[in-house]
């Protein structure tokens, strides 16, 4: 018997699951040309990642770090790759699940894949496509002492809901995007921001460092800097933080809330425990479907693994191209796939907006 009637679009059953054609594990490059690739076959696919925007590494790691090897491009930033993936898959209008990471994945009874993530998103499809490039992003956290007592009650790594940060006297250290991009945008809601990083020089897109300032002249934040010490209060409340300058030695800033943007590192995270055959840490797969050793599941970029496997952006964009033939008789077992050429097809034309 069958739980769920699948379709090309997305619904929600009576428990709130989300059923779709496809899962992607990872909005960076790869993850999403596979949407186009899908989206050129009628599939509907939902987008899971544990970063608060698409790009993976390319944005969050390295946004102005030129690219030389992506075809037709003899040079591009890593943030204008992404804008130009995102403005490529608009027609197929993808469901992105953002600062969410999936923690299990299990079979349903009627034979399909649900993903559950850790914060309790359920979605349910037909297939996977792990594209989470060496892993999921996990936070380097601040060498301070007992930081892990107050974790998830007064320090954050990431911003999940903003109205949680709302009326905190909130510190946000770091000095890239994501600790800029969350000063700017939490200012407004919170009692008061604290921007603390080490130097005054800042590694984020110059009109929010303006931004910044601006709303710092008009005394409506504050600029810090200096270096984290320790946190003051009983755990898991805190009341301040230590830090250290070279002007005024250690002082205390009151605050209840400590958001740290220090930077990720990369960790294959809860994917080690899908049941999948793993190699080094890197998931087997066939070179015709790059299917993992799990029907149905597939793995395409630098978090997959065969036999002369070259760990390049279009390497990727390659795997995604064939993993979505493969991807298509399973969503649609009853329908004859036919290979068709976007530059001649009035079809694919049609469904990427492309007036004759």
């Amino acid at each position: 018997m069958r739980l769920f009637s699948l379709t090309a679009y997305t619904m929600e059953d009576k428990n709130n699951h989300i059923v779709t054609d496809a899962i992607i594990i990872g909005a960076g490059p790869v993850g999403l040309f596979a949407v186009f690739e899908l989206g050129l076959l009628d599939i509907k696919a939902h987008v899971i990642d544990i970063l608060d925007r698409a790009g993976g590494q390319c944005t969050e790691l390295y946004p102005e770090k030129p690219i030389y090897d992506i075809p037709a491009f003899p040079i591009i930033s890593g943030q204008e790759l992404t804008d130009n993936l995102l403005k490529q898959i608009k027609p197929f209008k993808p469901t992105f699940h953002f600062s969410q990471m999936a923690e299990s994945v299990s079979k349903t009874l009627d034979g399909k894949w649900k993903v559950i993530t850790d914060i309790g998103t359920t979605l349910i499809a037909p297939v996977i496509i792990i594209a989470a490039g060496g892993g999921s992003f996990t936070p380097k956290k601040p060498a301070l002492p007992h930081i892990q007592n107050y974790e998830g009650q007064s320090v954050f790594y990431a911003v999940r809901k903003m109205d949680q940060f709302k009326d905190k006297n909130l510190v946000i250290a770091g000095g890239g995007d994501s600790a800029l991009d969350w000063t700017v945008n939490l200012q407004p809601i919170a009692k008061h921001v604290t921007l603390l990083h080490r130097r005054d020089d800042f590694r984020a897109a110059p009109d929010t460092v303006n931004k910044m300032r601006e709303l710092v002249a008009m005394g409506k934040m504050t600029l810090k800097i200096a270096d984290l010490v320790s946190i003051e209060g009983d755990a898991p409340s805190m009341t301040g933080l230590q830090v250290k300058s070279k002007e005024m030695g250690n002082e205390v800033i009151a605050c209840d809330t400590l958001l740290a943007f220090y930077g990720l590192t990369m960790k294959l995270g809860p994917i080690a425990n899908f049941g999948l055959n793993l190699h080094e840490n890197l998931i087997p797969v066939d070179t015709e479907k790059f299917e993992t050793s799990e029907a149905g599941i597939f793995a395409i970029g630098d978090i997959n693994h065969y036999p002369g496997k070259l760990k390049l952006i279009l390497s990727g964009f390659h795997e995604g191209a064939l993993m979505a033939q493969q991807a298509f008789r399973y969503i649609y077992p009853d329908k004859k796939l036919r290979f068709q050429y976007t530059t001649s097809s009035s079809d694919l034309q049609n469904k990427l907006g492309i007036k004759g």
